[in-house]
């Protein structure tokens, strides 16, 4: 007979080839957005020259090293690669699930029909988390660390709790409201204010680190426009009212969310007690605090939030009768399937689901033909695809193109360039929009130019009469494309 231990490890290690076999396709594919940006430049800085605080190929801020020192251990080990980032990332998100599901045992106690498991897939099944799991970003790992920290505490372990919250806070910054919220209820509800002192540690730990960013940079929070567009910009009326919205959304709405959010409305009696509490403290206060500080307005933040809400989810819908809970779980189950592949009428983050992988493919399409047929020429976009087509180590190009950096794809910017200082032009969807789709209303035009500052990309007229450029290639997929354009009185590149 299977013991406890052993039974808890097979689901383990089935969780970890369930990822990875799902997984499989994308295990070489090049890096992301804020992956090429900053996580991995900042690990490939520690793995070469020991920064923690990176000088050559990031630009410092306020995040810790956590992840970035894992990363550099395995390369240490194992050599550079894609995959050795991708498959680590897959390992710490089948730890996660593997703890999140036995955090939904832990809050299901006592509840009938076995709610632990569809908590657990939901997760698995989340379109936010099938795409995160894979990515060299903080919040999956983030997420891990909170729902170990969680168990811990709620077994009242709180000494080892204290450890995994400062390993936490050495991943993800915003996570110190984890730990605030066990101290806060050890010192408040419990009067136990030694168990509370541990709690001192990752504050400690954060603090040092924001010393030594001081310390090697100047900065507290490791440059100045990185505090400013993440703390004083975010401030902003405009921006905290977008965040609110975009944070409802995402939770109760988005993909099947709004079938869970209706059994949470249905059963929400069922979640009494004190695990209940301080699991809520939990995900009530992370949320506060990506709401309110941070520029982007990712819905990646929330990765730590999503196993203590399906959890819920899963448990409120008791209160339905058999047949109609489980028509509404498969119900929720199939649409966060079809999330992965459908993308919402509404602007989101690409890393939201699988156009991660469009974007990246096609991104890659055009570099490697640059590479082959314009291998000298200065090529001018927008970030990201400078920096993939600069630096060979994130998967898209083999030698280093001549990128030329523009400030974006809207109609001002594009007038401001001079066409004598670059050959070739490569513009693509760089932010996915209401226009031309199924919400192109009036009002959601409006909220999005005016909450969220996005301004219309520049049409292919405005750039031949603006430039005097042409198109030449064009690629397309997951209703995404990347073009390139040449001056007009050039030979064409090959098709």
């Amino acid at each position: 007979m299977l013991t406890r231990r052993s039974s808890s490890l097979i689901f383990l290690l089935g969780f970890a080839v369930l990822l990875t076999a799902f997984h499989a396709p994308y295990l070489t594919l090049p890096f992301h957005w804020d992956e090429m940006g900053q996580f991995v430049p900042a690990a490939l800085d520690l793995y070469r020259y020991g920064e923690w605080v990176p000088q050559h190929s990031a630009l410092p801020n306020a995040h810790p090293p956590g992840v970035m020192a894992v990363l550099a251990a395995v390369w240490h080990i194992f050599g550079y690669s894609i995959s050795s980032a991708r498959l680590t990332m897959l390992g710490i998100a089948s730890v996660g699930v593997w703890l999140s599901f036995l955090l939904a045992i832990r809050l299901a106690r006592g509840v009938q029909g076995a709610p632990a498991f569809p908590a657990v897939v939901f997760l698995i099944a989340a379109p936010l988390f099938f795409a995160q799991s894979m990515m060299v970003l903080l919040d999956m790992p983030a997420m891990t660390l909170t729902v170990l920290a969680l168990l811990l505490f709620l077994n009242g372990r709180y000494a080892a709790c204290a450890v995994a919250a400062t390993a936490l806070v050495m991943v993800k910054e915003t996570a110190i409201t984890t730990p605030l919220v066990f101290a806060g209820w050890l010192w408040f509800r419990e009067n136990r204010r030694r168990e509370a002192l541990y709690f001192l540690a990752p504050a400690v730990a954060l603090g040092l680190w924001l010393v030594e960013l001081r310390h090697v940079t100047g900065f507290w929070l490791g440059n100045d426009e990185f505090g400013r567009f993440n703390v004083s910009e975010s401030l902003g009326f405009n921006h905290i009212i977008y965040s609110i919205g975009r944070r409802i959304y995402a939770m109760f709405i988005a993909d099947g969310h709004f079938l869970g959010a209706a059994a949470l409305f249905a059963g929400w009696r069922l979640l009494k007690g004190k695990d209940w509490s301080i699991a809520a403290l939990v995900a009530v206060a992370q949320t506060l605090v990506v709401t309110v500080f941070g520029g982007a307005v990712l819905d990646r933040y929330l990765l730590p939030v999503l196993p203590i809400l399906y959890a819920a989810m899963a448990v409120a819908a008791a209160a339905y009768s058999r047949n109609v809970r489980r028509v509404s779980q498969l119900a929720m189950l199939a649409l966060f399937v079809v999330g992965w592949f459908w993308n919402p009428p509404v602007p989101f983050p690409y890393e939201n689901n699988l156009a991660v992988v469009d974007f990246v493919r096609l991104q890659r399409e055009a570099a490697q033909y640059l590479e082959e047929h314009a291998p000298n020429q200065r090529i001018a976009s927008l970030w990201p695809f400078t920096d993939a087509i600069l630096t060979p180590e994130l998967g898209y190009v083999k030698r280093p193109l001549h990128p030329v950096r523009i400030e974006g794809f809207d109609s001002a910017s594009i007038a401001k360039l001079n066409p004598r200082d670059f050959d070739v032009l490569v513009v693509y969807l760089h932010d996915w929009s209401a226009e031309g789709r199924l919400l192109d209303l009036g009002p959601i035009r409006y909220l999005v130019r005016t909450l969220n500052g996005y301004r219309p990309q520049v049409t292919s007229q405005e750039i031949r009469q603006t430039l005097g450029f042409v198109p030449v290639v064009r690629w397309t997929g997951g209703g995404q494309f990347i073009e390139i354009y040449v001056p007009g009185e050039t030979v064409r590149l090959r098709p």
